[in-house]
C-alpha cells in the first residue's frame, strides 16, 4: 500500500512536495509534545535557535521529497541534483584509494547514494527499519544498479572492509546511534554522544580516504546540491579521540546549513546495556 501510495506522490513536482512538506512539518511541531520538546532542545542546544522556524519546515520537507527521490525515474532526480567538488573524488579513485564517503542527517541525504552510483559503485551500511510495514519501501526504492547493502552486523562490515581493499567506495551514517558495545562517548554540539567507532575502523583498515558529503536542499523546489567535502581531521589516538574528531567534522558541516539537519533524532540517547559517561561534555 505504502509503495503505491509513494509512487503517486512521486509524480507531483518537487516544489509541491516541498510546499506540502513545510505544512507538515509545522503540523507535527505543534501537534507532537516530545517530537517539538527534542527538536527544540538539540537546535538550541547545538546554538542554532535562531533558524527554529526554517528548521520546522526542512523537516518536514525531508519527509515529503521521499517520494521523488525513491520512486521518480532516475532521469527526473538527476536533473534536480548537481554535484559539487566530484572532481576531487575522482582524483582520489585515480589513485586506486578506497573511499569512505561520511554522511550525516543532512539535507537530503537519501539522495547522494542515488547521485554517488551513477558514476560508481557504492556499498552501503543498512539498518532495516524497525516496522517491518516500511522494509518493502525503503529496501525496494534503495535497489538500483551499483549500490550494494550491507548489513549492520558483523557481515556488513566484513563486506565492507573487502570493498575498501579492492579500492572501492563505502557509505556510513557517522552520527547513528550504534548498539552496545559498537560505540564511545564523544562530544557532539557540546553535549556526550554514543558514537560509532566504525568509520575510522574501517578507513585505517582499508587505508582509505574520508570524504565527508551531504546534500543541500535548495529553496522553492529548485532541486539539491550534493557537495564533497574533503576531511581535514586525522584518526589518531583512542577510538574515543577519533569518533571526537568525526563528531566536529559533522559539526562543521551542520554549520553551513543548520536549518537542514535532523534535529529531531534521538541523538544523544543511552543505548540499553551502554553504561552512561563520567562526565558532562561542554564546548
Amino acid at each position: 500500500m505504502l509503495v503505491h501510495i509513494f509512487r503517486l506522490l512521486s509524480k507531483l513536482p518537487l516544489p509541491v512536495l516541498h510546499w506540502f512538506g513545510s505544512l507538515l512539518g509545522w503540523l507535527v511541531y505543534l501537534l507532537a509534545p516530545a517530537y517539538r520538546t527534542r527538536l527544540r532542545t538539540n537546535l538550541h542546544g547545538a546554538g542554532f535557535g535562531q533558524h527554529l522556524s526554517a528548521a520546522i519546515a526542512e523537516s518536514g520537507k525531508a519527509i515529503a521529497e521521499l517520494p521523488f527521490v525513491w520512486c521518480a525515474s532516475p532521469e527526473r532526480v538527476a536533473k534536480l541534483a548537481t554535484d559539487e567538488n566530484w572532481a576531487y573524488v575522482q582524483s582520489v579513485m585515480a589513485r586506486g584509494r578506497g573511499i569512505v564517503f561520511l554522511t550525516p542527517h543532512l539535507g537530503c541525504f537519501e539522495i547522494i547514494s542515488r547521485q554517488i552510483t551513477l558514476r560508481t559503485t557504492l556499498t552501503a551500511m543498512y539498518r532495516p527499519p524497525k516496522k517491518a510495514a516500511l522494509k518493502p519501501l525503503i529496501e525496494g526504492a534503495r535497489a538500483r544498479p551499483n549500490l550494494h547493502l550491507a548489513p549492520a552486523n558483523l557481515a556488513g562490515v566484513r563486506m565492507l572492509a573487502k570493498c575498501l581493499k579492492r579500492g572501492e567506495p563505502i557509505g556510513v551514517l557517522p552520527d547513528q546511534v550504534p548498539q552496545q558495545g559498537e560505540g564511545v562517548w564523544a562530544p557532539f554540539f557540546g553535549r556526550p554522544a554514543y558514537t560509532m567507532t566504525l568509520p575510522a575502523k574501517l578507513a585505517q583498515l582499508g587505508h582509505a580516504e574520508v570524504i565527508l558529503v551531504y546534500a543541500q536542499r535548495l529553496a522553492r523546489g529548485a532541486g539539491f546540491v550534493v557537495r564533497f567535502v574533503p576531511f581535514e581531521g586525522t584518526l589518531a589516538g583512542t577510538p574515543a579521540e577519533q569518533a571526537a574528531t568525526i563528531n566536529r567534522a559533522m559539526e562543521q558541516l551542520i554549520a553551513r546549513c543548520p536549518a537542514q539537519y535532523f534535529w529531531s533524532y534521538n541523538r544523544y540517547k543511552q543505548p540499553d546495556g551502554v553504561a552512561g559517561p563520567d562526565v558532562q561534555v561542554h564546548p
